[in-house]
């Protein structure tokens, strides 16, 4: 027999999960709505259903555990605390009730803090002890790990570095702040600095000719490569914003890499180099050389599934 776990991604619209062999081999997956489930012990029903049909299809397989990988999550408590783009209101005990329900062991966290298990244990950190991945997309979430552990802090909600303060009364985030390094460095962001430089600057540009509804960050990227200079300056002032949050996450963390992972990692050079030349430029001496700032070594279709899995694996081997 094949021992597996499952990893379970629950987003806003859809959750993702599948089988996962202590290798990172994902030998099956599927996909749950969540919207359709706003009783949260009907998504998992649905869920435990749903994993027992993949189950079904493969007689060689065991399950062992469950990791999950959800907004909001708190390690600690294995709850679903606040969740605001979730049904389920107030503080969920989801580790719990799927515990209860397939009686097996179930651990859960945020989905970035599981994106950094996923490249400890599957991806370019397998030999990385002090390393932090930020993912970049609506938003910027953070996973931490140092001396090979990840971040958690008491409440279970440390490392939020999408949400530390990089300019005094700037731009509002959703988090009810204002001036957050989310709002700044990330897809929304990009798209939100490219809108204010066609406000204020008079050049020609074909993201003129986009609607501002239908304006993304993967058109700005477009237009950056074909040497548009409205979109190569949102792409630099981006950069400089984010390289600002990254030293200021080096000076407490000291960590030999940092990870860049999500859509707007996609862009590549357009967002590494600058990146890399700004915090070269910007970081105390001491540490100056000392990171390398890298592409994520997972792709992105499995990273959400890899992640939750890898943390029911190190679960398992305590």
């Amino acid at each position: 027999m094949r021992e597996v776990v499952a990893g379970v991604d629950i987003g806003g619209t859809n959750t993702v999960f599948g089988l996962v062999d202590m290798d990172g081999m994902i030998l099956s997956e599927g996909k749950l709505s969540t919207v359709a489930y706003p009783k949260v012990e009907d998504f998992v029903a649905a869920l435990s259903s749903s994993v027992n049909e993949l189950l079904k299809g493969q007689k060689d397989l065991v399950l062992r555990a469950m990791g999950i990988g959800a907004p909001n999550a708190n390690y600690h408590k294995g709850t679903i605390e606040l969740a605001p783009n979730l049904a389920w209101k107030g503080v969920v005990p989801l580790a719990d009730l799927m515990t209860k329900e397939i009686n097996l062991p179930v651990s859960m966290t945020n989905d970035a803090n599981a994106a950094a298990m996923g490249e400890r244990r599957f991806g370019a950190a397998k030999y990385i002890r002090d390393f932090i991945i930020l993912t970049l997309g609506t938003g910027l979430g953070s996973g931490i790990i140092i001396n090979g552990e990840l971040v958690y802090g008491h409440t279970g909600f440390a490392g939020e570095l999408g949400h530390m303060t990089i300019v005094k009364d700037g731009r509002e985030c959703g988090c009810g702040r204002k001036g957050c390094l989310e709002t700044y460095a990330s897809a929304t962001g990009l798209v939100r600095t490219v809108s204010c430089l066609l406000s204020i600057r008079r050049e020609e540009s074909p993201l003129r000719d986009i609607p501002p509804s239908e304006l993304t960050s993967r058109k700005v990227a477009e237009a950056a490569l074909n040497n548009d200079a409205i979109a190569l300056e949102a792409f630099d002032y981006t950069a400089r914003m984010l390289a600002l949050g990254i030293v200021n996450s080096i000076i407490f963390s000291s960590p030999k890499a940092i990870f860049l992972f999500g859509g707007l990692a996609q862009a590549g050079d357009l967002l590494f180099k600058p990146v890399r030349k700004y915090v070269d430029e910007m970081v105390q001496p001491i540490f100056r050389g000392t990171v390398e700032i890298l592409p994520s070594g997972i792709q992105e279709a499995n990273a959400a599934v890899l992640g939750a899995a890898a943390l029911a694996w190190k679960e398992l081997s305590k």
